[in-house]
């Protein structure tokens, strides 16, 4: 596993808790939690694409 994608699964799973506990505090539809909603769905597909680009290599 790469530094990057070591970084990436570390980052959604932080970005991830963050967003549960501010899911709770404030409404799904507030500007905090839909913020750190749009920044997971980016780690996301960061991580999609890593790992698409490594099964074409192969």
């Amino acid at each position: 596993m790469s530094a990057e994608e070591r970084f990436l699964l570390k980052e959604i799973e932080n970005s991830r808790k963050k967003m549960l506990i501010l899911a709770k505090e404030k409404p799904l539809f507030s500007m905090e939690v839909v913020e750190i909603s749009q920044y997971l769905d980016y780690l996301l597909n960061q991580y999609d694409t890593i790992k698409s680009e490594m099964i074409n290599v192969s």
